[in-house]
């Protein structure tokens, strides 16, 4: 009987094979492949990656450096998330002319709208430079000095590697530094904002629903690449064309069922899979809750004021998104990591590791990994927290703060790098910060200053707080500086400005707003910056050893996948509900009557136009809508999830069906497996992904945009 079920147990595994992990895709011949059919998949590893023939990797850009889209037509029709293009629907947004509020839709070409700066990246190709990378390092015993002569290779191969006069180079580490590919790529940078639902489809739930399951968003924008008319890269230029792709997504409408095979293309962002047991419970204990108490603090404010003011809500939309979005995910992070008892999973496979150390005869080499782990973890922790808490209150969530840092960078440049350097910073800075001072609200920044310096006082280990934050009353500061500084509004801010450089840096100095930002970043700089990059520099030499022990020392079948750095990748899995706790099921699959059962006439975050109920009532589905499960009446799939391990970065990636057409796009994770950046679990792991089939509603049936219907290349059910 045991025998039989160990053997139950293999033909269970071989044949619904195994789930998550972030892979190479110019490396999927083999097991991952084999795998990918197991669950399902009918194409090969050559349709998704080549480099002779066009393939899926082809029509899967990256997105403005941060997110993922993907082309769904021959004339550069792209579809990436609304939180993604999120930036660019603001910036041509006016109260008059509100996108955010009423959605944007060409319904020509020439009313496409071109963004600054907005870009995207296509793969070309991908090689393995790893020795050529590590040439001349092997005889360096310092760390500094190896990753010194690692960068200076990589600058060298950059500007010497094979490749077209249009195309960059670009080589990123894999493994922690024991492998290094070269990707060759290609960046377009005229990119129209073609489309976008409103906020209360691209954002229905905003961050109420944010990192939770079940979520009802029609969360998707489109743009269009142009090109030059050699299909080449090139500026914005009204002579510009519609790029002319070398692969573009079919789109089917066939649907989604429990266990159906999908696959998620794009470029993840960051990913710690292989951290020891030490520094997830430093996260979960330590770093993780300070970080959640500054966000908590500022967006409490921010969300106070934007409820009653429309023009500071379209001000601060983006940056309270921005904030929002991962003060949630640390929190759901944290519990994720706790009930699926990471740390003690870790600490399980780290006992196993060291049997295999002795029993491979390897103690000289990685005998002492895991104790120092143990040290240099102990010794950081006061160095990272006094890190975490400076860049959160004094470079991501005080705006008076951020601005007093940019003006002690430009102090610095004067110090370090002379005149001229100094001049050119100060003039582009001068002309740069319009945008900020654009979207700035000065009572709402005072605001959150009151609150945050209040916490960094408390919170900052007081070895490193300075003197003028030290018996602090963070009300009387707070009015002190408010009251007295230019650096809360640009008129006063380009007055700093003026003169020579003497002139200016006595002006900045004698800013209270500027005296209190250089007094924490002089404290950080000089009693918390060495120190801490003296011991991450361990920390990094010590996780690229371990990582390569485990690769040595594991199995050949041994699933090892490296983490997640921007670069593109592909996961895959099955269409899956989940069971966060007990007594709780999620089925996978929701529907547009969840939306109307979160109807809030008026609300911030549950609003719905009048015109989506109507198509509603009416069941105005066109060839979209399918039949519940009594056949009577029609229904709306709105959003769907699935075991495929995705991360920041892959918002807006394609999810695909069993043949590589596009069935949805990728946007979110549930809440209890945002820990999946540092342990993936496919009990509770679940990505979240719009149902393209409402994404083709919205733009069929809700803003009559027929002619991009007619782009498409739409399977029929």
């Amino acid at each position: 009987m045991k025998f039989l079920k160990l053997l139950l147990l293999f033909i269970f595994v071989q044949v619904n094979g195994q789930q998550g992990g972030m892979w190479i895709p110019s490396l999927l011949n083999g097991m991952n492949e084999s795998e990918m059919k197991k669950l399902g998949m009918k194409i090969s590893a050559e349709d998704i990656y080549s480099i002779n023939h066009s393939s899926m990797k082809d029509a899967v850009p990256q997105f403005d450096g941060g997110c993922t889209a993907e082309v769904i037509s021959d004339k550069g029709l792209i579809l990436t998330n609304h939180h993604c293009g999120f930036d660019n629907i603001q910036s041509h947004s006016t109260v008059e002319h509100d996108y955010l509020t009423n959605g944007f839709w060409a319904y020509k070409m020439e009313e496409e709208l071109p963004n600054k700066d907005l870009y995207v990246t296509f793969i070309i190709r991908i090689e393995d430079v790893t020795s050529k990378v590590l040439e001349g390092t092997t005889t360096l015993t310092s760390e500094a000095e190896k990753q010194k002569k690692i960068q200076e290779n990589i600058s060298i191969l950059n500007k010497t590697l094979p490749k077209e006069t249009w195309q960059e180079n670009s080589i990123r580490p894999f493994f922690d530094g024991n492998q290094y590919l070269l990707f060759v790529i290609e960046n377009y940078e005229d990119v129209r904002l073609v489309g976008a639902p409103p906020s209360s489809i691209g954002k229905f739930g905003s961050d109420t629903d944010n990192w939770v399951w079940p979520r009802h968003t029609g969360d998707f924008s489109l743009f269009r690449i142009y090109a030059d008319k050699n299909n080449r890269p090139a500026k914005y230029s009204k002579d510009n064309v519609p790029y002319k792709p070398k692969h573009f997504f079919p789109i089917s409408i066939k649907g989604i069922k429990e266990n159906d095979f999908t696959m998620v293309m794009g470029f993840p962002g960051r990913t710690q899979e292989y951290l020891p047991a030490v520094a997830v419970e430093q996260i979960v204990n330590t770093l993780n809750p300070a970080k959640i108490e500054v966000r908590d603090a500022a967006l409490k404010v921010q969300d106070g004021f934007m409820r009653k003011d429309q023009a500071i809500k379209i001000q601060y939309a983006s940056k309270y998104a921005s904030v929002a979005n991962y003060w949630k995910k640390w929190i759901g992070e944290s519990k994720g990591l706790k009930k699926s008892n990471a740390v003690e999973v870790k600490q399980k496979f780290e006992t196993d590791f060291q049997q295999k150390v002795i029993k491979a005869g390897k103690e000289a080499a990685y005998g002492n990994l895991l104790r120092d782990f143990e040290k240099n973890y102990a010794e950081i922790k006061d160095y990272a927290l006094a890190r975490d808490l400076f860049t959160e209150v004094a470079l991501r969530n005080t705006e008076i703060l951020q601005n007093g840092y940019r003006l002690y960078q430009l102090e610095q440049i004067l110090k370090t790098k002379g005149e001229q350097a100094f001049t050119d910073r100060k003039n582009n800075l001068s002309n740069g910060i319009v945008d900020f001072y654009k979207d700035y609200n000065v009572n709402v920044d005072k605001n959150v200053f009151e609150q945050l310096i209040a916490i960094y006082a408390k919170r900052l280990p007081s070895q490193f707080l300075p003197n003028e934050l030290k018996n602090l009353n963070a009300s009387q500061l707070t009015t002190d500086v408010y009251n007295n500084s230019k650096l809360t509004n640009l008129e006063d801010f380009r007055s700093l400005l003026e003169g020579d450089s003497k002139t200016v840096i006595e002006k900045i100095n004698a800013d209270k707003g500027y005296q209190i930002l250089k007094a924490m970043a002089n404290a950080h700089t000089k009693n918390v910056v060495p120190k801490y990059d003296e011991l991450n520099l361990k920390n990094s030499a010590t996780q690229r050893t371990y990582m390569k022990a485990i690769l040595e020392l594991s199995p050949k079948s041994a699933r090892i996948f490296p983490d997640a750095n921007s670069t593109l990748r592909v996961t895959y899995g099955k269409v899956k509900g989940y069971s966060p706790n007990d007594a709780v099921n999620y089925e996978p699959i929701t529907y547009l009557e969840g939306v109307m059962e979160k109807y809030v006439p008026g609300d911030y975050e549950f609003d719905v136009p009048q015109k989506l109920i109507d198509l509603y009532n009416t069941k105005n589905y066109g060839n979209y809508g399918v039949k519940g499960l009594d056949r009577a009446e029609l229904k709306m799939p709105v959003n769907f999830i699935a075991t495929n391990h995705t991360t920041g970065g892959n918002s807006g990636s394609p999810a695909l069906d069993a043949k590589g057409n596009l069935i949805g796009l990728n946007f979110d994770r549930v809440w209890e497996g945002t820990m999946s950046d540092i342990y993936y679990s496919p009990e509770i792991c679940r990505n979240i992904m719009v149902d393209i089939r409402y994404v083709l509603f919205i733009i069929d049936k809700f803003a009559g945009a027929e002619n991009l219907i007619k782009e498409m290349k739409i399977i029929p059910n």
